[in-house]
């Protein structure tokens, strides 16, 4: 089964503003932008992936996020999050009735194509699924089979929405990179450890370089990408 990810991505000034204890807000929207970069990557490198769109009005993600390959959906309905990603999947659909979706979190600086791919053929089993994040109360990926809606609930507490929607929980080993997204120095920080892509690796050394850019401790140390980031 080949899968279009919707991949969402807010305005950069507004993005990753949990992420104040680890960076300046100045340096906050281009670490949002290597996370996606890095993330949409790694997504078009992954075999179970036919393309992805991501939908968003960052008139700069946008052309960063195009030359990667992605295709670019306006979030004309800018009701949020949710709106947004099921506005991308009817966009999806309306030339593809029966592709196969699913939406992915932009901030999976770590993420390894082929764990990504043992989550899609995993997910393929059933109607809906989900992959909850590393902290197991959010979501990082949900899908949705041929002939079924994406219904996504992201948000607080959107592990437990998805599972009350319906959709089946996928329980996998050895897919950390798929789960960890980024919201805080301490998720970065992680991230880091699991071995992060190239764009995210130069915007993570410019902060630490930077004497007003990290704060506090969550000081994050600058890492080389994992060797297999776009391999597998």
């Amino acid at each position: 089964m080949q899968w279009t990810l919707v991949v969402p991505l807010k305005p950069l000034a507004r993005a990753k503003s949990r992420l104040s204890d680890a960076a300046a807000d100045e340096l906050r929207p281009g670490l949002a932008l290597a996370f996606a970069q890095d993330t949409v990557a790694a997504a078009l490198a992954c075999p179970a992936v036919k393309d992805v769109a991501v939908v968003t009005d960052d008139p700069l993600a946008g052309r960063e996020l195009g030359a990667l390959g992605a295709h670019i959906v306006p979030d004309e309905p800018g009701g949020g999050l949710n709106a947004a990603l099921a506005h991308a999947a009817a966009v999806v659909r309306s030339s593809r009735p029966e592709t196969p979706v699913a939406a992915l979190n932009a901030d999976l600086p770590a993420l390894r194509p082929l764990e990504l791919a043992r989550v899609l053929d995993a997910a393929a089993q059933f109607p809906r699924a989900f992959l909850a994040d590393a902290a197991e109360i959010g979501t990082t990926l949900l899908t949705a089979a041929p002939g079924q809606e994406l219904r996504p609930s992201f948000g607080t507490d959107s592990r437990a929405r998805h599972r009350e929607s319906g959709a089946r929980e996928l329980d996998l080993a050895e897919v950390d990179s798929v789960r960890q997204d980024v919201d805080t120095g301490a998720d970065l920080r992680a991230a880091l450890a699991l071995g992060v892509g190239p764009r995210t690796a130069t915007a993570v050394a410019r902060l630490a370089a930077t004497p007003s850019g990290a704060r506090g401790t969550a000081r994050p140390a600058p890492t080389a990408p994992h060797p297999n980031h776009n391999g597998s």
